[in-house]
């Protein structure tokens, strides 16, 4: 009788055993398909480069990078870089309320005249060079 209950514990450990090691196998496959393709990694620890803190860009650099599009040419009522009576009527309301409108954007213009990058002192220097200050 007891090798007989210990015959059929054998049995139902190894019936256990052989499920467990199915489902296991089964949530690896789950895991396999549902794998991320890639990964995005930036920065310094990725191997990529490291960002390090200098001195703003002058207000031409910004304006050649990021701003020429739509202040060269005044797109959708831009003030075009250099015309002083449409930049005297943005800075009538003060260099500070300019400052606020461009970094948080206004009119058809995004936040930052949708440069990333720009600090808002560069964004700052760009509107001084636009403006001709």
């Amino acid at each position: 009788m007891k090798q007989l209950k210990a015959l059929i514990l054998a049995a139902a450990t190894l019936v256990m055993a052989q499920a467990y090691a199915e489902t296991d196998a089964a949530a690896e496959k789950i895991h396999e398909r549902i794998k991320p393709v890639g990964e995005v990694c930036v920065g310094a620890e990725c191997g990529g480069v490291a960002v390090v803190a200098g001195e703003p860009r002058t207000g031409e650099e910004v304006y050649n990078t990021a701003c020429t599009a739509c202040h060269g040419a005044g797109i959708l009522g831009a003030p075009k870089n250099g015309d002083k009576a449409a930049w005297d009527d943005r800075l009538a309301k003060g260099m500070d309320a300019t400052l606020k409108n461009a970094l948080n954007g206004i009119n058809a213009m995004p936040p930052k005249g949708n440069c990333a990058t720009c600090s808002d002192d560069e964004i700052l220097n760009a509107i001084k060079y636009m403006a001709g200050r």
